[in-house]
This record gives structure tokens, sequence and C-alpha cells, in this order.
């Protein structure tokens, strides 16, 4: 008989370790900004937008160097508007912390007790009581960081960590502009069947980013690549079809 028998089930493959080192990393990188959110929106409206002005210039049979032109200016002025909104919005939220935080310190100053029966019944909520209940409590406003922090989050369903308003309006464009780019370019080398190798190229931009985003979800990666590369394609066959419809207006 085999000296290894039964043989000991496998241990499953888990996304991350478990021993203390490695937890200690992983919450602390945890605590900086991810930025991913800005490079795939950014990336999937520059190639959507710039290859729909593509698909409709095309489909109104238009010039080659038409073509170019609209689509150098919508990289440039979409491109930036997109930026400037990302950055306005990001702001908005980094400045709705700090209003919401000088709140909180406002009130533990001024209504100490109050605050500490708001974290009570938040963490008598989430199943502590007695003693244990009111050490926890007692732990927590030891430090009024830990206590706001804490507040900002169960209170006001805010994010511990916030996105640099710069950072992000940066990361959307200069994603616009990579994915954007992209059809564009066998228009801008005079390639033979330009619209068909944009449509190829613009495909794979679609699919790629798609796929690159099921890391951060449960999707599978085919099925986001595909999903993304249709709602990208859709909007590029609108483009041409309005396009081809108002060609003899041009």
């Amino acid at each position: 008989m085999d000296p290894t028998w039964p043989a000991k089930p496998e241990r499953p493959i888990l996304e991350h370790d478990h021993t203390r080192e490695g937890i200690a990393r992983r919450l602390a990188e945890t605590t900086r900004p991810n930025y991913l959110r800005d490079w795939v929106y950014g990336g999937i409206d520059g190639a959507v937008t710039t290859f729909a002005i593509v698909a409709g210039v095309a489909g109104a049979n238009m010039a080659g160097s038409v073509v170019v032109i609209l689509g150098i200016a919508n990289l440039l002025a979409d491109g930036l508007s997109m930026a400037a909104s990302n950055y306005s919005g990001t702001k908005t939220e980094v400045d709705e912390v700090a209003r919401f935080t000088e709140i909180e310190r406002r009130h533990i100053r001024l209504d100490g007790e109050g605050e500490r029966e708001e974290i009570r019944q938040i963490l008598r909520g989430k199943g502590l009581e007695g003693d244990v209940l009111e050490g926890a409590v007692d732990a927590i406003t030891a430090r009024e960081e830990t206590w706001v922090q804490m507040m900002l989050a169960e209170e006001y369903g805010l994010a511990p960590v916030q996105r640099n308003p710069l950072k992000s309006g940066i990361s959307t464009f200069v994603a616009f502009v990579l994915a954007g780019i992209v059809p564009l370019l066998p228009f801008l080398f005079g390639a033979d069947a330009a619209l068909t190798l944009a449509l190829v190229m613009v495909t794979l931009v679609f699919f790629g980013i798609g796929s690159a985003k099921s890391l951060w979800s449960l999707q599978s990666w085919w099925r986001s690549g595909l999903e993304t590369t249709a709602i990208g394609l859709s909007a590029a066959s609108v483009a041409y079809g309005v396009g081809w419809a108002l060609r003899s207006l041009v």
C-alpha cells in the first residue's frame, strides 16, 4: 500500500497570504490612494469618443485629413474637459471629507459624551455587548484620529483614503489620449483601408481595457472584455450610422 495514502487534500490557493508580515504589508498598502478607476474611466471614454468621431466622419465619406483634424481636436478638448471634470469631482469629495472631519472634531470637543454614545451604538449594532463593548468604546475614543475616522466611515459613509484631485485629473487625461489616439493612427500614417484597420485596433483596445478591468471585479476577464467591447462598438456604430445618413448634407 502507498505509505502516503490517504492523500492529503491540496490547500486552496488564496488571493493573499495570512502571515503576520503579509497582513501588515497588505493593510499598509490599502491606505494608499488607488487611481485605477481614473485610468479605466479615461481609457474607455477616450477610445469610444475618438473612434465614434472617426466612424462618423468616415460614414459621411469625408477625407482622411478631416478625420485626423477632428480626432486630434477631440483628443485635446474632450480629454482636457474630462480631466477637469474628474479633478473637480474628486476635489469635491476631498472637501466633503475635510468638512465632516472638522464637524466631528468640534462635536468631540463640545459634546464628547454624545459622540461616545454614537460610537457605543455603532459597535452595539455590530454585535458587541457588556464589558467588551465598553472596552472597545474606551479604546476607540482614546485617540481622536481613530474616533474621527470611525465616525466618518460609519456615520457618513466616507472612505478613509482620498485620491489626489490633480493626480486623478492627470491620470484621466493621459489614459484618454493613449487610448483615444489608437483609432487615429491608420489615418495619420495614410494606411490602406484605414477605417477597417482602425476598427480592428480599437476593438483590441476595448477588449484589453475590459479584460484588465476584470482584475478588480468578480467578472471573468473574457466576459468583461466582451462587455466593454460591445459598449464601445455600439457607440461607434451609432456614430457611423448618423454620419452615413447625413452624408448628403456635407
